[in-house]
Parts: structure tokens; C-alpha cells; sequence
């Protein structure tokens, strides 16, 4: 009985341990604590240490500089051993264009780091890497994330990148931005004491500011208060504060797609491709055209947005195109809980010049935006519109108070004796610290599952048949078995990229026709070089196409067959002349 008991116990410490493996059995030559925040500085290490210890799997190129001279590294992660990187399709993947939505950087970071531990590891993501190739950049915006990390900041600044602007039009440029004036490392809120204000101090809790109602008064010996905006003076003198702020332009506003003047477009700059960090990232994605698929991180609402940016754009998007984005949009509110699908000028607000617009409208590529955090996920259960009450227990229970800043009195030079405190700028947008592995896992599971769409090409039926002498028909088969096409609609229709092509070497071609199906009658004929057959439509995704030679040549003889795309890897196949039987 003890000799079982102990077989037993072997057998399930074996057990457990096989089971466990996918995920602690993993572990990588960088260790990196994903329970934190980083600096640019610090995911440049990051990046650069990932890419020492895991050389035979990521490359690291510099596309250039931000602004403010910040180097640009963007992680290449292709193994040497399967060939160019350009020889299959890849995938562009980056976060933080806008400086203070941080955690999109560390979900970028997680995923170079989690995919070069499991090489060789994890059968499918070895598998996606040897077949794709995926281009990480964590930041768009070291600048501005910089600045984020080095001052006071409110929860939505610094969004933009560093472009100093004259905001006031007065000559002068950063010259009245946010002032920490309580010292505290936060650009919190200031309220003054006034008899004529329309806000009191809750009475359950004086963090808390209520609006009084148009028909209601304070009670007698109760406070009320003017809100004097964020913290800050007047420093240029002009009777304005803050008006004038060290940022520049709203980087994903200043993409070529749908470009519009920062009249109509807010923080677009002054023209498209303007700001050096997007100018540096387009002429390298135009410089890689395998480039099929794009994923950019920001935050906060639990999102996955796909464009159009704008409702008279709407029709530019084919309905095989859509068909695509749905189908991994509804996968994706499966991998991410209190996420929603979007689209993004219908469902959240418009947007020209926006990074995926360019991807999706000006290289025909599919892409998303995740906007990263949910605030149900505090509670973990369905709840998309919490109410203060509920926010407040959130942050006491959970965040210990950490998100809010106390209330100090402060004498102001411009108003005198004022309250300054509140919401502190980790207290809304950013994943907190206890959340953010998982948040970085699903999001990177969800992009992984949608670089696994990329079109992968495999041969179908290959019938050959002799005609009479040495004329011989030989049809045959190209399959794609992912979801996305070859080329898609809006490439399709708009002429992006080159076509693809199917090619027959190794003899005389006489004729060649596209056939709409195996058993169809109908056939297309290719007028021009039947040995190089222009493949405009393409392969769409799940699904085949089908030509028909004809060719000179006598039995026996081998002829090689090609089929080469921008966005595919090319497959070639030997075909012996002699007769295959029927399909």
C-alpha cells in the first residue's frame, strides 16, 4: 500500500508538473518585472538586453530620432535561420504615441519578452515567428513619455510630442505651462473659497466636490467654492494660466490618411508626417511592403477600434475587407474581458490623420488600436459606467488612497488663498501595477492571434493531362488557410503594392486562363505572358485560386511552378509531365 501510494504520488508531481510547463517552465534569459512602470531610458535597456541575449531571434535597427534626439529602436523578430525578413508577411506593432498613455509600452515590451522565452519552447508561437516577421517599436513617443515620468503631469498630459508652439499666439513659446505648486509631483486641481460659488465639500467626504443645482442653495454655515481649473499661475502675465504648455502636436492626428489643418483637426501639426517620429516610422514601413497587419496600443476604455476615423470614409472600406476586422474584432471581446469592438469615427469620436487610418487606407494592411484598461475590470464584474461612489472605494480599498492627492492650502499669487489637491495623474488612465501582467497578456494574445491570420499559401490538386503531341494542360491549385487574403480589397482596388504573381519556368508556355472553380466551364484567358500570370485579386483568405496552363513540352520533362507575394511567404513546386488522372 505504501509502495502505491508513493507510485502515486510520483505520477502526480510528474502530472503536475507536464501540465504546468506551458507557463513555468518558461522562463527568460532577461528577467523583467512586469508589476512597474518604465521609463524611455529604461525600455531602451529593456529592448537592447532582450535582443543581446535572443540574437538568433531579434534584430535591433534604429529608424531614427524623436524631437528631443531620443533614438528610436525598433525590435525585428525574425529568426536567422528562416531567411529574410521581408520573404514573409510581417506585422507592425508599437505603443505610446501619446506620452502619457504608458502602459501601451509595457504590453509592447511584454511581448518581445514573452515571445523570444518561448522560442523553441512553445510549439505555436515558434511557429509564428519561423513563418512571420513582427516589428516591435515600445514607444512612439520617448519624449513625451519622458516628460511624463520626469514632472508633474495631470492624467492627460503629456500627450503630445515636445514641438514647442506659441498656444497663445504672443511671440513667445512654453512660456505658461501647468506649475507643481504644492510640490507634490502631480498637476492636481485648485478651488477657492467663495461666497458666490456653486460647489460645496461633500458632508460623507471632503475629498469630494458637489455641484449645487441651479435652484439650490448652500445651507447655512456651509462653504462654497469656485473651481479654479488645474494648478498652476499665471506666468506670463497675460490673465490666462496654463495656456500655453510646453507640448507640441497630437502625433496620432499627423498620419498621411485623411490629413486635416489643425482647424478642422486639432494638434495635426502643421502637415502630414510633420513630427519626426512618425515621419521615421512610415518611411520604414513603406521600405517593408510584406507588411500586412498593424497593432497600436493606447489607452484607456477597453477598446478594439478599427477605422474609419471619419463617416465620409466609410464606404472606403470593402465589405470583404470588413468581413476580415469583424471576425477578429468578436474574437478579441472573447480574449479581452469588458473590451468592446469598435469603429472608430461611429462609436467613439472622429479622428483624421490617425495612425491605423494610414495603415488601413494608405498601405491596405488590417489594423487595430487597442485602447488598453477598462474600468469594470476594478470590480471584475460587468460594470461600464461605475459610479463615484463606486470609484472612491476602488481607490481607498484597493489603490490605499495612492491616486489622490490631500488638499493643502496654498497662497496664490493671482487668487490668494486657495485649496490645491485631487486626482492625482495615476489615477484614471493607467492600468494599476496588480493588473498590468495580465492586461499585458491578453492584449498580447489577442495581437498574436492576429498576426496568425497573416495569408499562408500551401499548394492544392495539381492535374496534368496530354492534349496531343507535346501539348500538355496542367491545372492547378494555390490555397491560402488563414483568414486574411493575400492582397486585400482595399490593395485591390486602390492599387497598392504590386500584384502577385504565379509563374511557370522550365518550358514553353502556350496559353494560360484563371478558372473560377474545379468543376466550372468558364475560364479567363491571361492576354500577356502566360508563363507569368498577374495575380491582382490575389488569394483570399480561406480559400483558393486556380489556373490552367498549357504548355510544349515532352513527357517527362519537369517544369517548376511559383507563386510569389508582397504579403505571403512564395512557395515553389516541381511538376513531372505525365498524365495525373482527374480531379
Amino acid at each position: 500500500m505504501r509502495i502505491l501510494t508513493t507510485m502515486l504520488a510520483v505520477v502526480g508531481v510528474c502530472v503536475g508538473a507536464a501540465g504546468a510547463g506551458a507557463q513555468q517552465d518558461m522562463p527568460s534569459k532577461v528577467p523583467i518585472a512586469f508589476d512597474r512602470y518604465y521609463d524611455s531610458k529604461q525600455l531602451s535597456e529593456h529592448v537592447r538586453a532582450i535582443a543581446a541575449a535572443y540574437s538568433e531571434i531579434v534584430t535591433i535597427k534604429s529608424i531614427g530620432t524623436s524631437g528631443e534626439g531620443r533614438e528610436m529602436l525598433l525590435a525585428v523578430v525574425h529568426p536567422v535561420k528562416s531567411g529574410a525578413e521581408t520573404s514573409v508577411p510581417g506585422m507592425w506593432i508599437d505603443g505610446n504615441i501619446h506620452g502619457n498613455e504608458v502602459q501601451a509600452g509595457e504590453v509592447v515590451l511584454y511581448t518581445l519578452w514573452y515571445l523570444t522565452k518561448s522560442y523553441g519552447v512553445n510549439e505555436r508561437l515558434t511557429k509564428l515567428m519561423d513563418s512571420t516577421t513582427l516589428y516591435l517599436l515600445v514607444t512612439v513617443n520617448p519624449d513625451g513619455r519622458q516628460y511624463w515620468f520626469d514632472h508633474a503631469n495631470t492624467p492627460h498630459s503629456s500627450r503630445h510630442n515636445r514641438r514647442l508652439i506659441d498656444h497663445d499666439l504672443d511671440g513667445k513659446v512654453a512660456e505658461d505651462g501647468p506649475d507643481d505648486l504644492d510640490k507634490d509631483g502631480h498637476i492636481t486641481q485648485m478651488w477657492r473659497e467663495d461666497a458666490k460659488g456653486r460647489w460645496t465639500r461633500s458632508q460623507t467626504d471632503d475629498r469630494v466636490f458637489v455641484r449645487l443645482r441651479d435652484d439650490q442653495q448652500a445651507a447655512a454655515g456651509v462653504k462654497t467654492y469656485t473651481s479654479l481649473g488645474e494648478e498652476g499661475i499665471d506666468n506670463d502675465e497675460d490673465g490666462k494660466i496654463n495656456e500655453d504648455p510646453p507640448f507640441g502636436d497630437d502625433m496620432n492626428r499627423n498620419w498621411p490618411s485623411d490629413w486635416q489643418p489643425t482647424h478642422i483637426q486639432g494638434g495635426a501639426g502643421p502637415y502630414p508626417v510633420s513630427a519626426p517620429e512618425v515621419r521615421n516610422i512610415v518611411g520604414f514601413v513603406r521600405a517593408h511592403p510584406n507588411i500586412m497587419a498593424a497593432q497600436s496600443y493606447h489607452n484607456a476604455g477597453g477598446m478594439i477600434l478599427r477605422g474609419p476615423g471619419s463617416a465620409a470614409r466609410d464606404k472606403l472600406y470593402p465589405p470583404e475587407d470588413v468581413r476580415v476586422y469583424d471576425e477578429l474584432q468578436r474574437i478579441g471581446e472573447q480574449m479581452l474581458p469588458y473590451y468592446r469592438a469598435m469603429v472608430l469615427h461611429r462609436d467613439l469620436y472622429p479622428v483624421h490623420g490617425g495612425e491605423i487610418n494610414w495603415f488601413a487606407e494608405g498601405l491596405g494592411a488590417f489594423a487595430f488600436t487597442n485602447e488598453l484598461w477598462n474600468e469594470g475590470k476594478y470590480f471584475q464584474r460587468e460594470n461600464g459606467n461605475p459610479s463615484e461612489e463606486q470609484r472612491w472605494l476602488w481607490r481607498d480599498r484597493l489603490a490605499f488612497g495612492q491616486t489622490f492627492s490631500p488638499y493643502k492650502e496654498y497662497d496664490h499669487p493671482q487668487y490668494g488663498k486657495v485649496l490645491i489637491g485631487g486626482l492625482n495623474k495615476w489615477s484614471s488612465r493607467v492600468t494599476p501595477t496588480f493588473m498590468l501582467e495580465e492586461e499585458c497578456h491578453r492584449n498580447f494574445a489577442f495581437t498574436m492571434y492576429h498576426a496568425e491570420q497573416m495569408p499562408a499559401l500551401e499548394w492544392g490538386d495539381v492535374v496534368v493531362k496530354k492534349k496531343a503531341g507535346t501539348l500538355w494542360e496542367v491545372t492547378a491549385e494555390v490555397r491560402n488557410t488563414h483568414l486574411m487574403p493575400t492582397r486585400s480589397a482595399m490593395q485591390q482596388r486602390d492599387r497598392i503594392g504590386r500584384v502577385d504573381l504565379w509563374e511557370m519556368s522550365g518550358t514553353k508556355v502556350v496559353a494560360a486562363a484563371k478558372v473560377d472553380g474545379w468543376f466550372e466551364m468558364g475560364a479567363h484567358p491571361v492576354e500577356h505572358e502566360p508563363g507569368r500570370v498577374q495575380m491582382g485579386e490575389g488569394v483570399a483568405g480561406r480559400s483558393g485560386r486556380i489556373v490552367r496552363w498549357f504548355v510544349d513540352s515532352a513527357e517527362g520533362a519537369t517544369l517548376t511552378m511559383g507563386y510569389s507575394s508582397e504579403r505571403a511567404k512564395k512557395i515553389e513546386r516541381m511538376i513531372e509531365l505525365k498524365e495525373s488522372g482527374k480531379r
